[in-house]
């Protein structure tokens, strides 16, 4: 079959097309035929190492996080699904490979696609959706009649957020651009600002919760609009010491976080709030709750147009790093 790989980390984006053995499924595995797979910032992170002290991969090492396809064959041990199955999933962290035609996974990591989606528009919910979802309920432990304010969460990620935070009774405000207010508002959100005729923190105050997709000098802005003892989630700053001990990594890789997450947690700490980071998990049982949000909202996630197969991966990973997509970048990996 068909696989998108790296043979070394490199800071151009290099991929090859090589050709590699069909994976066979284990005992509690199923065999995913890939119609889309899904680019995301993780994938070119991936390809230039900056994640290896997180997880180290083995080279050479097929790319993807994020797939939606067929099932073609189970294991032995396999009850809850079977040979025809449409489903999707954000692969176990230590077995990516998603830019491939077949990838064969644990049925731990995957469920069901959307009944109202097409599989090209599926495939850009598990990644997205299991950071808003680990995001609330683990990192933020978020409680009901609380405020969660999302800057620039008007894209893929707010339109699966704002669901989920109001599920848990949260007072939830979005800031973004004026195109997508009445979207936004109509999943829930409680209050929208339009970015480019108002500055947040000069609006806000007293914020229990935020969700950081902006980084840089904007974590500072946001910590300033907290309430004392709130929480921070920066999807894009990078890890701490907590984000460390959390996975109970060795205690030299704790030190190295310590250091890299020190400028945040020296932030958070002037600020009397709470910084943390997320490195989002696989989880089968969590996508099938956030596969019911977004068949009750009849969510259609946003695709970016421009047209991508397996060989032309590299375009799509530099459209990702490199340029400005107007939703989630997909290839189209096999027909189905």
């Amino acid at each position: 079959m068909k696989a998108a790989q790296i043979k070394k980390y490199n800071q151009t984006l290099a991929v090859t097309i090589q050709e590699i053995d069909r994976p066979q499924p284990l005992a509690n595995e199923v065999l995913v035929k890939v119609a889309y797979a899904a680019v995301n910032p993780l994938d070119p992170m991936n390809i230039r190492g900056d994640t290896k002290l997180m997880q180290n991969y083995a080279l050479p090492l097929t790319l993807g996080n994020e797939i939606a396809g067929e099932i073609t064959a189970i294991g032995t041990d396999v009850t809850d699904f079977k040979v025809g199955d449409q489903v999707y999933a954000r692969l176990p962290l230590a077995k990516i490979g998603g830019f491939a035609e077949y990838v064969a996974v644990t049925t731990d990591a995957i469920w069901y696609t959307p009944k109202d989606l097409s599989l090209r528009e599926a495939v850009a919910i598990p990644l997205t959706g299991l950071t808003a979802y680990q995001g609330l309920f683990e990192e933020l432990a978020a409680q009901p009649n609380r405020t969660l304010f999302i800057p620039g969460g008007s894209g893929g990620f707010g339109q699966i957020a704002v669901p989920i935070a109001k599920s848990l009774g949260l007072t939830v405000i979005v800031s973004g651009n004026v195109a997508a207010r009445d979207h936004i508002l109509n999943l829930g959100a409680d209050q929208y600002i339009d970015y480019k005729t108002t500055d947040y923190w000069e609006v806000l105050d007293q914020i229990d919760y935020v969700i950081d997709t902006r980084g840089g000098a904007d974590i500072e802005r946001e910590m300033a609009i907290m309430k004392p003892g709130g929480r921070i989630l920066s999807l894009i700053a990078g890890p701490n010491k907590q984000f460390a001990k959390q996975l109970q990594l060795p205690f030299w890789k704790q030190l190295l976080f310590s250091l890299a997450g020190r400028k945040w947690d020296r932030l958070a700490k002037k600020a009397g709030v709470e910084y943390r980071f997320i490195f989002v998990r696989s989880d089968g049982a969590q996508l099938k709750k956030i596969t019911e949000i977004v068949e009750q909202q009849a969510i259609v996630p946003a695709i970016d147009p421009h047209q991508f197969d397996l060989a032309h991966v590299k375009e799509a990973l530099e459209l990702v790093a490199h340029g400005h997509p107007t939703g989630k970048v997909v290839i189209k990996v096999q027909a189905g």
